[in-house]
């Protein structure tokens, strides 16, 4: 059974990046065009989300410029994989369609 990886990264406002990923076990086999569907519709303008509210965890460096940086980080992709996965992928989206 495939389970899946999220990737996501933080991109400050110089350009630099924190990337990151997340393995979700899939223990009612969904597919992944329609967890990837359900992602994609609550991004922000097709690409952001925030990683507190999604419960990810936050990839921020530790020096803030309060007038160049954001807040939101950026999904990258998600696919199938064989790894073992921290959490449920149906938490994941309960988490993310509240």
């Amino acid at each position: 059974m495939p389970n899946f990886k999220f990737y996501y990264h933080y991109r400050d406002g110089a350009n630099y990046k924190n990337h990151s990923c997340i393995i979700f076990n899939n223990p009612n086999n969904l597919l992944l065009a329609d967890v990837e569907l359900i992602i994609q519709q609550k991004l922000i303008e097709d690409t952001w989300f925030y990683a507190d509210k999604w419960n990810l965890p936050d990839l921020h460096f530790d020096k803030w410029d309060n007038e160049i940086d954001h807040t939101w980080h950026e999904f990258e992709s998600i696919e199938l994989t064989d790894d073992v996965g921290q959490q449920d992928i149906e938490d994941f989206l309960k988490a993310i369609m509240s």
